[in-house]
């Protein structure tokens, strides 16, 4: 029965450096568009809905794997003087508020500017984040972290940040998106 697998498609075809994630739904709509106005539009006002229904749904999850801190996946910095904001900062900080786990400020860093990935296939998508993030080296690493992002679509993202997390110390990655 596939409703009993214990791994997503994605999990199950590739090993990835996170140990587990969560999503609230589906990226369809009135989802889609309800991130494309929390991202694109300066629609802030969905982090805290966002957030408030990730600490309901996913609050023991996150608890019961010991997260220590919540990171988000960073923008590059002309992306983020475009916006002005940064969504997947707003809804991490806000989850960090539900859930009284600290954010990290200023821990990861997009360092190379990238193209956006939702024009790219699998094999781009890994490309594409080749040397796009940086750690701080004045982090002290906690053993269990919880990467925030507003979508998973082939994992390449979260993957490269868990990555670069765990050769900074972090024994065990966990994410959780919007959609």
């Amino acid at each position: 029965c596939p409703c009993s697998k214990e791994y997503c498609r994605d999990c199950g075809r590739r090993r990835y450096a996170f140990e587990q994630g969560q999503s609230l739904w589906l990226h369809v709509p009135p989802v889609s568009k309800a991130i494309y106005q929390f991202k694109f539009h300066n629609q802030r006002c969905y982090a805290s809905i966002f957030a408030k229904e990730m600490a309901c749904r996913y609050g023991k999850w996150v608890r019961d794997h010991g997260v220590e801190e919540i990171l988000p996946v960073p923008l590059h910095a002309s992306r983020r003087g475009m916006r002005g904001y940064n969504q997947a900062e707003l809804l991490a900080e806000e989850l960090s508020k539900q859930l009284q786990i600290p954010m990290g400020r200023n821990v990861l860093f997009r360092v190379r500017r990238t193209r956006p990935q939702k024009q790219l296939d699998d094999r781009e998508r890994e490309q594409n984040l080749q040397g796009a993030f940086g750690v701080s080296r004045q982090w002290k690493a906690p053993a269990n972290v919880l990467v925030v992002d507003d979508i998973y679509t082939t994992g390449s993202t979260i993957h490269k940040v868990a990555k670069l997390l765990k050769r900074a110390g972090v024994e065990k990655v966990y994410f959780l998106t919007i959609s």
